[in-house]
């Protein structure tokens, strides 16, 4: 495997990224703000605590898993469909590089650029709410694995997609859905007992439940569940990935 084929794409894409990066810094503080004043003062208002923690400190890691699952999706696909937008991925295919540096490369970039906003969102909610995080290094490593995973969704997204149309299609219409309907600004014991077992189909309750946990020590389903969930996530779309090289399936068509 070649680093510097890996890092010559990283950097690439990270430059595109820094380019705005007043936009990008600005957008999610502006977004978490709104979300506090919505959320937290109206709602919040009417409900004091969620199992034992203040419902403003509650709803933080759902904010921040919403923007990284739709920014590291968002990125990555814009990533590698814009290459075949304007045909530089036959370039990129004839260089003597395999398929594990390409993703690597741009699945990377995303991953580092939803982590910064995850990152810039933490940081923003500590003007509003005071935060205990219980298990720093859990939550590190849960919002690490789900920046990866979900860039590596938005890489099958931008492979797939055939205009910039379909390239928003599933963030909008799949993906913000599943994570508003995946306990992010409440706990699913909220819910009525039929709806709590239709929840639990929602493949994002266990991320979000996971990186909850790592905030407040407490969580909707068992962590090991959670873990299981994003390490299969992860695979299935690794293998989706090498089947596209493989078959060459909307790349070379």
């Amino acid at each position: 495997m070649s680093l510097n084929a890996i890092w010559t794409i990283y950097v690439f894409e990270m430059r595109r990224f820094f380019r705005t990066i007043t936009q990008s810094f600005v957008s999610p503080v502006l977004s978490t703000a709104l979300y506090f004043v919505v959320f937290g003062a109206a709602i919040g208002s009417r409900i004091d605590e969620v199992e034992g923690v203040s419902y403003g400190a509650f709803i933080v890691p759902g904010l921040i898993m919403l923007s990284v699952m739709t920014q590291a999706t968002t990125n990555a696909s814009f990533g590698i469909y814009f290459p075949k937008f304007i045909g530089t991925i036959y370039e990129l295919l004839s260089a003597p590089i395999s398929f594990l540096e390409v993703v690597a490369g741009y699945v990377g970039a995303a991953a580092t650029k939803a982590l910064f906003i995850g990152v810039v969102i933490l940081v923003t909610s500590f003007f509003f709410v005071d935060i205990q995080i219980a298990h720093p290094l859990a939550m590190l490593a849960f919002l690490v694995l789900t920046c990866i995973s979900f860039a590596l969704l938005g890489f099958i997204i931008g492979i797939w997609a055939g205009n910039f149309e379909q390239l928003q299609l599933i963030p909008l219409l799949v993906i913000t859905p599943l994570v508003f309907l995946g306990g992010s600004f409440y706990s699913i014991t909220m819910l009525p007992p039929v709806w709590q077992t239709i929840t639990l189909f929602n493949p994002v309750v266990y991320l979000i439940s996971g990186f909850r946990w790592s905030f407040f020590g407490q969580a909707d389903v068992g962590i090991g569940v959670s873990l299981f969930a994003i390490a299969l996530f992860t695979a299935i779309c690794l293998a989706v990935i090498w089947w596209i090289f493989r078959t060459g399936w909307r790349i070379r068509q």
